[in-house]
C-alpha cells in the first residue's frame, strides 16, 4: 500500500482510505460491518473517515477498531447534531468532539473536521476557536475542514486548518487549477472525497439525488473517451494521482470493492493524453459539488 505525507502533519496515510458512510444502517449487520472495517486495516488502509451524520457509523467503528486504536487514524467530522445545542456553535464543537471520543472509545481524534460549514459561520470565528480548543486540550489532533467552494478557499486562507477535504473527481475538478496547488504550499494535507463521482456511469437515466444528477449531467456533457479503461478505474487513478492529494476516500460496504481499489490505483497515474483530456473536457464554470 502506497502511503504520502499528510501534509506537514508529521503523518503518512495510505493512499486509498476507507469513508465509512456504507456501514451506516442495519443494510449491513453488526457482523459485517466489524469484519469489513477489520478487513480494511488488514489490507494496509490506515485512514478511516467517518461523520456525525453517519448513522451506527461511528458506533461500529467504536465497537470494532478500538483494540486496533493505534493502526489507524482516525477522521470524523463536526458541527451539528449535538442535544440540546444549537448548530455551528462554540459548545457544540466541543459537544462533539466529546460525543465522538465516547463513541468511538478512544482518547482522541486524530482529524476532525467541519462538515461543509458554510462560509459566514467560518468567518466569525466563534468554531475555530471552539476547535483550537479541543486541540490544546488534547482531544483533536490536527484541525480540518470539509467542503467546497468558496468556503474552503476561506479555511486554506484563514491558517487554521491542517487539512482539508474536498470533493475531486473527473466530474468535479473545480479545486484542481488553484486551490490543490495552494494546500500543497501551505503545508495543508488533502484528503479527496467522492473520487468515483457517485459512481455516476451505472444508470441508465439521471439520478435524482442532488450531487448524482449533477454528476450525471457533466458526464454525460464531458462524453469522455475512456480508452478501454472501466469509469471507475479511470475516476479513481485521476483524483488519487492529483499533485497535492494525500488520500483519496471510498467507502464500499463489500471487501471486493476493496480489492478492486486498490487494483486499480497499483496502475498508477493516468497516461498524460488521457489525463488531460479529462481536464479540458471540464468547464470552468462548474463549482464543487457539496
Amino acid at each position: 500500500m502506497e502511503t504520502r505525507e499528510l501534509g506537514r502533519t508529521g503523518q503518512r496515510v495510505s493512499l486509498l482510505g476507507f469513508g465509512a458512510m456504507h456501514i451506516n444502517d442495519e443494510r449491513t449487520s453488526e457482523d459485517e460491518a466489524g469484519r469489513l472495517l477489520n478487513e480494511v486495516l488488514d489490507l494496509g488502509i490506515n485512514l478511516v473517515d467517518t461523520a456525525r451524520s453517519y448513522g451506527l457509523s461511528e458506533a461500529r467503528i467504536g465497537r470494532h477498531l478500538a483494540h486496533r486504536r493505534g493502526d489507524f487514524l482516525l477522521s470524523t467530522k463536526v458541527g451539528y447534531g449535538v442535544d440540546g445545542v444549537p448548530d455551528w456553535t462554540h459548545d457544540c464543537i466541543l459537544g462533539g468532539v466529546e460525543r465522538a471520543l465516547q463513541l468511538m472509545r478512544t482518547d482522541v481524534l486524530d482529524i476532525a473536521h467541519f462538515h461543509s460549514c458554510p462560509l459566514e459561520v467560518l468567518q466569525r470565528g466563534e468554531i475555530i476557536e471552539a476547535l483550537k480548543k479541543a486541540q490544546a486540550q488534547g482531544k483533536v489532533r490536527f484541525a480540518a475542514y470539509s467542503g467546497e467552494n468558496e468556503a474552503l478557499q476561506y479555511a486554506l486562507d484563514c491558517g487554521a486548518f491542517q487539512v482539508v477535504q474536498t470533493s475531486i473527481s473527473v466530474c468535479d475538478q473545480a479545486n484542481l487549477p488553484k486551490r490543490l496547488p495552494q494546500a500543497a504550499e501551505q503545508g495543508i494535507g488533502v484528503l479527496a472525497k467522492r473520487p468515483l463521482a457517485s459512481n455516476v456511469w451505472r444508470y441508465g437515466e439521471r439520478p435524482g439525488d442532488f450531487a448524482e444528477g449533477h454528476y450525471w449531467d457533466r458526464w454525460k456533457a464531458m462524453a469522455i473517451d475512456p480508452q478501454g479503461l472501466d469509469w471507475n478505474t479511470l475516476s479513481l487513478r485521476f483524483a488519487a494521482f492529483q499533485p497535492g492529494v494525500s488520500s483519496v476516500l471510498v467507502g464500499t460496504s463489500k471487501g471486493a470493492n476493496l480489492a478492486r481499489n486498490l487494483q486499480a490505483l497499483a496502475q498508477g497515474p493516468l497516461p498524460d493524453a488521457l489525463r488531460s483530456a479529462v481536464e479540458t473536457a471540464y468547464r470552468p464554470e462548474w463549482p464543487g459539488i457539496i
